[in-house]
């Protein structure tokens, strides 16, 4: 912490140079001043004592919401107050809600009331409404604690649709978004930013009207926001304008949002314009947006530029010097666009262009695969049947991606020759799920198949077979891998109601509590299949799953019980959810449960510069970690980078324009480490860089995190941000593919960096 007599020396100092007119030296000692003030400042307003930041941690972790962070709430040091409102949000039990408002509405403390009201946002009860509703209509409240309620109404209208209050709540929003309009260039941005965002939350009434007014704004980040919610709630009333950013604009990301938005709004006479833009722009974030647009719209005219794109950047694609070339992010998107836009046409050029893509890609890319069985369906199902060494090889990722191939023809419309070749194709799938069954488990190659075999099973599950449950309700019992497990519940929870189904699910979901213990997803899938066919027999297993020592499984059985108006059948059910349990190893599990003890939580919450230089086959980015927004998130990435978790592990998802994605062991997304941490969100947005926890629920993260490729605000409130990449380093992230791998994270804390020794998973 910089100490005040320097601070004073320095005063001194500018005081003497002033006097004796030394301009050039004056001005570094205003720098350093500004420096050492601005430093100051950030470490005072850090100053919480430590063992009060662990209660509010602990409470946090334990997901408990009680007298001590009430207390604290009522806290003279207003960072205090700040800090435990936010938790309470995080935590989101109503319970906080009266506190909450108590301090909304009579705090002192700007701060204190915006972290608030984002914390009442965070919880989103209906109860909160008409706290949000007086507040949005004080004309004292600062703009920073309008913004934060701005965005409140947005969440609290959204998670209670049906609510009475959710329209004036909507209203709110869109009388918040017009009085900054009115105000020109006095109009707060953040208001405006959080408000936009507040609109494709909530969808009031006339917010395409609202929303459109931004798209002259002067501020790029305002013009490509009010685009992104036009998008999200597919309005059509600002062709016109999205036309001329989508042209004009010299924001690139203001015009990939307004191609999105045309292509929302089915804008035929965008076509021209977003060809242009899918072959021609500088930027690839706006050629993606447009490319996608062009699939949405399905303009054919559209086809013959694309390809000619499309193959210039495949011939460069085989040029590259990359085992994953830059080039795929961009074919993939126009592979899925032709086979939107060219359906059943048998397009020879495309045709042509999409075997030699697939080839060059060595079959692993599923938006290959489907995109060819889109465009010509026999030729893509004789390429299988003719050479299936092709795509059932070592790689588990081209037999997933032959799979979805493969299911995409149940889409055909019905004709003689389409059924014909359906029949053929559910027959091809029924022996290879025969072939699964009867396969000797224990082999390497069949290890890595079964990666694949969900979507075999989901492919086959597509055509609507009448033997569905007789094929796979067998393998409930016999099937070891839990993803499969999960798998085959889904598509039983599409299946007619049998009481042979059910009793199987039954079966399964008791065994999948005392078997899987290192991931929930065979148990979360099996437990809303089973309440899905019947909701009377699901009784046993959701009194089963309320007593689960992972706070995961009991949380997804009350939300079923409350969906499915059970709630009189289950006494006290809110209550068995409870709070997160310690770990106890008599359970077996570490998912859903508090890991963390008194050391854990010191030494996140004391930690201060730390990154982690993430190494690829591209070349390396540094994540600049926030540890003072998301302690324990920082402290979980660091403690599994210092293992060698992420060492070697194939990026598994790369959306452009969007995220990419890393963090899974087992390279499909759904592995992780074998446990679950809660969320810590905080109101960190997600600009460009921004660097999140992935998520499958809430309070689900464990290894998985991704980096934002451009702003996208629809995350923010949703998902923890624990870093940031710089933009000199996002040049590295723009050029990752799906397939490149982590070749090495290195943590540095302090000045020297320390080097990930591959170590045992955990």
């Amino acid at each position: 912490m910089p100490n005040s007599l320097a601070l004073s020396a320095l005063i001194v100092k500018l005081f003497l140079l002033l006097v004796s007119e030394k301009v050039k030296e004056m001005k570094k000692i205003v720098f350093s001043f500004f420096v050492i003030a601005v430093c100051f400042s950030v470490s005072i307003s850090a100053q919480i004592p430590i063992n009060t930041l662990v209660q509010i941690s602990k409470a946090e972790d334990e997901l408990r919401f009680d007298k001590t962070l009430e207390n604290l709430m009522k806290s003279t040091d207003a960072r205090i107050r700040a800090r435990a409102a936010l938790a309470a949000g995080r935590i989101g039990n109503e319970a906080a809600v009266p506190a909450l408002i108590n301090l909304l509405e009579n705090d002192k403390t700007t701060d204190v009331r915006a972290t608030t009201a984002f914390a009442l946002g965070e919880i989103e009860s209906s109860k909160a409404s008409d706290a949000i509703l007086r507040g949005l209509k004080n004309a004292q409240n600062p703009d920073a604690v309008r913004a934060r309620l701005t965005e409140a109404a947005g969440k609290i209208a959204a998670a209670n649709a049906k609510d009475e209050k959710s329209k004036s709540l909507g209203e709110a929003i869109l009388d918040a978004l017009e009085f900054e309009n009115q105000r020109g260039a006095k109009q707060n941005r953040d208001v405006v930013l959080l408000g936009l965002t507040a609109v494709l939350r909530a969808r009031p009434e006339k917010a395409d009207v609202t929303t459109a007014k931004f798209l002259n704004n002067p501020d790029a980040r305002i013009r490509a926001d009010a685009g992104n919610t036009l998008t999200r709630i597919r309005a059509k009333n600002a062709n016109e304008k999205l036309r001329a950013m989508l042209s004009g604009d010299s924001d690139p990301v203001a015009r990939a949002n307004a191609a999105r938005a045309l292509g929302a709004a089915e804008d035929k006479e965008a076509v021209n314009l977003l060809i242009e833009a899918a072959t021609a722009d500088k930027d690839t974030r706006a050629r993606v947006s447009a490319i996608r647009s062009l699939a949405s719209l399905r303009d054919a005219k559209a086809a013959g530029r694309l390809l000619e794109r499309g193959e210039r950047l495949l011939a460069d694609y085989k040029k590259s010097k990359f085992a994953a070339p830059v080039e795929k992010n961009e074919l993939l998107e126009i592979a899925t666009a032709l086979g939107r836009i060219l359906p059943n046409s048998s397009d020879k050029r495309a045709v042509e262009f999409l075997q030699n893509f697939r080839q060059a890609d060595k079959f692993i890319s599923p938006e290959t695969e489907i995109a060819l069985a889109r465009v010509a369906p026999k030729i893509y199902v004789n390429s299988i049947t003719d050479s299936p060494e092709n795509v059932f090889g070592e790689d588990w990722r081209s037999s997933s991606a032959a799979f979805q191939g493969l299911g995409e023809i149940a889409n055909l419309e019905a004709n003689k020759e389409n059924d014909e070749l359906k029949a053929r194709t559910r027959v091809l799938l029924a022996r290879l799920i025969g072939g699964w069954v009867g396969s000797e488990k224990g082999t390497e190659d069949i290890q890595n198949t079964k990666l694949a075999v969900p979507d075999l099973l989901r492919a086959f599950a597509a055509f609507k077979s009448e033997n569905t449950s007789n094929i796979l309700r067998p393998m409930l019992e016999i099937e070891q891998d839990l993803f499969i497990r999960g798998a085959i519940a889904d598509i039983l929870g599409d299946q007619p109601v049998t009481k042979e189904n059910v009793e199987a699910l039954q079966i399964a979901f008791a065994e999948s509590l005392k078997t899987d213990n290192v991931n929930d997803d065979a148990q979360l899938s099996i437990l809303s299949a089973l309440v899905k066919l019947d909701k009377q027999q699901a009784a046993n297993s959701l009194n089963l799953a309320l007593d689960a020592p992972n706070i995961l499984v009991r949380r997804r059985a009350a939300d079923l019980i409350r969906q499915n108006d059970l709630a009189k059948d289950f006494p006290n059910f809110e209550r068995r959810v409870g709070a997160v349990k310690p770990y106890d190893a008599k359970t077996g599990t570490k998912i859903g449960q508090i890991l963390n003890t008194n050391a854990d939580y010191i030494r996140a919450l004391s930690r201060k510069n730390a990154r982690a230089i993430i190494q690829t086959e591209k070349g390396s980015f540094t994540i600049e970690f926030t540890p003072e927004a998301a302690p324990l998130t920082v402290d979980n990435f660091i403690k599994l980078a210092k293992s060698g978790y992420f060492d070697g592990l194939v990026i598994h998802r790369v959306v452009p324009n969007f995220v990419i994605q890393d963090g899974d062991p087992v390279g499909n997304g759904s592995g992780g480490p074998g446990w679950s941490i809660r969320d810590e969100i905080n109101t960190v947005p997600y600009e460009r860089g921004a660097v999140g926890m992935a998520l499958s629920g809430k309070d689900t993260g464990g290894s998985q995190w991704f980096v934002t490729h451009s702003p996208q605000p629809h995350l923010d409130g949703g998902y923890t941000v624990f870093g940031r990449v710089n933009e000199t380093d996002m040049k590295i992230v723009d050029m990752v593919v799906r397939g490149d791998k982590i070749m090495s994270v290195k943590i540095v804390e302090g000045s020297s960096p320390q080097k990930s020794t591959k170590g045992n998973k955990k």
